[in-house]
Order: structure tokens, then C-alpha cells, then sequence
């Protein structure tokens, strides 16, 4: 059997996002399969798994938002900016709730963030952990990003606090408490993560690796795939006239006139009573850019 589409897999911590993209691999017996984006082994939440054609909407896909619920802990800074780091800073820890709500706006809207040392960023082609790892300088990378909300939601004890972010693709949320830290005039680094949402995609409306085992045992694997069309569900859809089906499918364009007219874009694209994919419209015409018709 062929499969396809976008399986919401529940990361725990101690696992790799690669190390998950092998476990579906084999329960769906699929060699084409892909996350959307990269949770650190001692995160846990939401991560999507594209499998089979679907792992041809990679870009489309990726860049969504993402929502975080993670842990604040003041009083310390780690090189790796988590708790799995080595402690290289010790402050203050008696915070109250008032003093990070007073920072919060300088962390909201468009920011520059400075990578962490032990990322995956490269530099020349090297890995910036695997030179820090080997005691190598790191050079700085900068780069900007966009954190749309970032709540406290409650203090759970002396000097650790439970906030929530939603940001853009690429943001460090341990980053985000590093800076924190500093802001408040102290140190800090981040406890537990979890990655709440991803895109479309929720961490209510998951599966563990263990129920996607029990799912293939009772012979119901597909209930946990996400199809392509459903995944694409944000982007806007298009229906072109039935004798478009074959040039649209040969890769020629068609022109949009009057009500179809679009802005330049991808959206879904249909004919024929079928879903054909990703369509790309440019100055008034529209190509199919990711077929995934059968």
C-alpha cells in the first residue's frame, strides 16, 4: 500500500527528530519521509512527519508559526542556554510575575536574535555545536525573526515562571530566555519545551510512536495521516476550467481572467472535480508547482 500525507507525531524528550523520522519510516514502510522542523532531543511536542508526496510540500509548509509552552528559569545561564548545559553564570532568582511581565514587550514583534553556540547553524559548512563541541571559536550569527505573542501564563516557583510563544520559523526559544535573563538584570535558561502547534497542526490532534504501532496492528495506520489537501487547508483554492486538465498536468500555464484573477501566489489548485496541488500564480497566470495527483 502507498501511503501519503502529514502524520502529527507527539515527540517525547530523550528522542531526535531524526530518530522519530525513522520510526515512521518503518511503521508506514515508506522511504520518502521528512519532518517540518527540528525539535531539540530534550523538547517534546508536536512534529509533523510528511510521508510519501507529501514530503514535496516541504516549503510549503515550514515556514508556518509555531507555538511554544516552556520554562523560564532564573538564577542561571548554561552554554547550551537549556538545562542540559553546563552552568557558567549564577544571579539573582527572586523575581516576581510583575518584573517579567514589565520585559515582555522588548521580546514581542520583529527581533534580532543571536544563534546559540550549540546550534545547527553553519558556518563554512561546519555545524556551530560540532565547533563548539571541539572547543573551536563559534563565529555570531544574527539573523531576524518574529515573535507574534509571548504570555506569562503562571510562576512555579521561586524564580521558574511557565510562558507561552508564538513565533515565527527559526526562533531559539532558549534564546528567548537567555536574553530574558539578562533583561531582568540576572541569568537564565530554559527548563522544559513543549511545541504546541506547528503550522496546522496541534499537539491535541497527535500520535505517539506507540499508538501509530497500535493503529498498524488493527490495520487503521491511515487515521493518523493528514492529507495533502487538508494539510494545504490556509491557502487559497482555485478551479480551472475542465479542458485545462491535460496542459495543466503537461506543465503549461493557463491565464486568469476576470473573478479568477489572483494575486501572485501558491494556492490549491483543482479541475475537474480533482485536486491537482500547489499551484503558483505570476502576473496573471498559473502554473502547477507541486503535482500530487495520481
Amino acid at each position: 500500500m502507498s501511503w501519503e500525507g502529514v502524520v502529527p507525531l507527539l515527540k517525547p524528550p530523550g528522542l531526535s527528530s531524526s530518530d522519530c523520522v525513522v520510526d515512521v519510516r518503518r511503521l508506514f514502510g515508506e522511504k520518502r519521509v521528512g519532518h517540518l522542523g527540528t525539535l531539540d532531543p530534550g523538547a517534546a511536542g508536536i512534529l509533523p512527519v510528511c510521508v510519501g508526496r507529501a514530503v514535496r510540500l516541504f516549503d510549503y509548509l515550514v515556514d508556518k508559526e509555531k507555538t511554544y509552552r516552556f520554562e523560564l528559569i532564573l538564577g542561571a545561564a548554561t552554554d547550551t542556554q537549556d538545562s542540559f548545559g553546563q552552568v557558567i553564570e549564577t544571579g539573582a532568582r527572586d523575581m516576581t510575575a510583575a518584573e517579567i511581565e514589565a520585559v515582555l514587550p522588548r521580546f514581542r514583534g520583529d527581533i534580532e536574535q543571536l544563534a546559540p553556540a550549540y546550534s545547527a547553524l553553519k558556518s563554512n559548512g561546519q555545524k556551530l555545536y560540532d565547533l563548539a563541541l571541539r572547543g573551536k571559536a563559534v563565529p555570531e550569527k544574527r539573523r531576524p525573526v518574529t515573535i507574534r505573542e509571548l504570555t506569562l501564563l503562571r510562576q512555579e516557583g521561586e524564580g521558574r515562571f511557565l510562558l507561552e510563544m508564538t513565533c515565527s520559523r527559526g526562533t531559539y526559544v532558549r534564546t528567548v530566555c537567555h536574553d530574558l535573563g539578562h533583561a531582568l538584570g540576572t541569568c537564565g535558561h530554559m527548563g522544559s519545551l513543549l511545541r504546541t502547534r506547528s503550522g496546522p497542526f496541534t499537539v491535541e490532534r497527535s500520535f505517539t510512536v506507540e499508538e501509530l504501532r497500535a493503529l498498524r496492528e488493527e490495520d487503521r495506520l491511515e487515521e493518523a495521516l493528514v492529507s495533502c489537501e487538508a494539510a494545504l487547508i490556509r491557502f487559497p483554492e482555485l478551479t480551472l476550467p475542465k479542458d485545462r486538465l491535460i496542459p495543466t498536468k503537461n506543465g503549461l500555464t493557463t491565464d486568469l481572467h476576470g473573478p479568477d484573477r489572483r494575486p501572485d501566489g501558491p494556492l490549491r489548485l483543482y479541475c475537474d472535480g480533482a485536486f491537482l496541488g500547489i499551484g503558483k500564480v505570476e502576473q496573471g497566470r498559473v502554473k502547477l508547482a507541486v503535482h500530487l495527483y495520481e
